[in-house]
């Protein structure tokens, strides 16, 4: 049986302690009626906490701006009955002994629900990939507004006793699609021909939450080079390339990187360092100092974009995962989909009782069990 004590040793970096190493990852629930959390979110987030999960990440909940979220019922994270509901999730998991940040969100240019109405969507360049337009460009007006409302959620997160905040900057959402010459053609300040430079409203957004919020609090940033647009795509096609990504938002302020990629265990550049080489958090971590949380497909034996098809997982073995953290190619590990069916998934693996894990039934992603 695989030694697994070094997930639940703790975790203690300048600004945040946890105790152990174990993330629940954002998860789009879409069960907030009218963008409020209610009682029954506080209690899908509390079973997480008593099931020994070291830091909960919420679903991405979205910031203050007309066209912000792109399903009816994704949480807002501005108003004050939006706001009110996350204070009773933050005190439930505090309650259950829990540390909790709130993901806060834009959703971009990316498709809705067809009978969700929205008005004008923001986008760099008035497109949602390649050959998509979507709409007109942001203007000055719009990214400046965007920026400070990333900034207020964040300072509303922290005033609401919140352990952390973490900024969705993955996954072909309005941030990445600043990120991703796919969709941002921009020719002033805002674009540019390298990652570098289209890194600048990332970094502006990060700046306005670290003024916000102080020097001490810490900020998680998530990041992928995959967008649900092209799964294919990469910010950073060489480790040149992701320092020139990452450096200017270590810069601005973040803490702590959240390096999402399909399978954890596949290496970023193994042209590199091989086919056993570090993974995106092992890189980034690599180039930044910084501490990293690693994500995707842990503990099953499918990838998540099985789950959207209707697939089930089987619950697998965690000698990769345990052998990269005793090597410290990366400091936390996001746990999804065992998580959504197993919410003591974290405290069975602690007490050496993986063999009554439960697998993953796509049908927990209807549920808020």
């Amino acid at each position: 049986m695989t030694d697994t004590s070094i997930l639940f040793q703790p975790f203690t970096s300048p600004k945040l302690t946890l105790k152990n190493r174990v993330v629940m990852p954002p998860m789009t629930r879409n069960m907030s009626p009218d963008g409020v959390p209610g009682a029954a979110n506080a209690e899908y987030y509390r079973r997480r906490a008593e099931g020994q999960v070291g830091l909960i990440l919420s679903e991405g909940t979205v910031v203050d701006r007309p066209t912000s979220r792109n399903l009816p019922h994704i949480p807002l994270f501005h108003g004050d009955a939006a706001l009110a509901g996350w204070k009773g999730v933050i005190d439930a998991v505090h309650d259950a002994g829990g540390k909790m940040g709130p993901q806060i969100w834009h959703t971009g240019g990316t498709s809705a629900d067809p009978s969700y109405e929205r008005g004008a969507l923001d986008t760099p360049s008035g497109l949602n990939k390649p050959g998509e337009p979507v709409g007109a460009p942001m203007s000055e007006e719009d990214i400046a507004d965007t920026v400070h409302a990333f900034a207020r959620a964040a300072r509303d997160a922290q005033a609401l006793g919140f352990d952390t905040v973490e900024i969705h900057g993955a996954h072909g959402y309005l941030i990445d699609q600043f990120f991703w010459d796919g969709s941002n053609r921009r020719e002033d300040r805002w674009g540019g021909a390298t990652i570098g430079e289209r890194s600048r409203f990332a970094a502006e957004v990060v700046a306005a939450i670290r003024a916000e919020v102080g020097a001490d609090y810490p900020v998680i940033l998530r990041l992928s080079q995959w967008k649900q647009q092209d799964y294919a795509a990469r910010l950073a096609s060489t480790p040149a390339e992701m320092e020139q990504w990452l450096a200017p938002l270590a810069a601005a302020g973040v803490d702590i990187f959240h390096c999402s990629q399909r399978r954890f265990w596949e290496p970023e550049f193994p042209e590199v360092d091989g086919e056993d080489g570090l993974n995106f958090a092992g890189w980034a971590k690599k180039i930044t100092g910084l501490p990293t949380i690693s994500v995707g497909s842990v503990g099953l034996s499918g990838d998540f974009f099985g789950a959207f098809q209707g697939k089930a997982s089987e619950a697998a073995g965690l000698e990769k995962l345990v052998a990269r953290m005793e090597k410290g190619e990366f400091d936390l590990i996001a746990v999804g989909r065992a998580l959504l069916s197993d919410a003591n998934w974290a405290a069975k693996v602690a007490g050496s009782d993986a063999g009554r894990i439960e697998d993953f039934d796509p049908a927990a992603l209807a549920t808020l069990d």
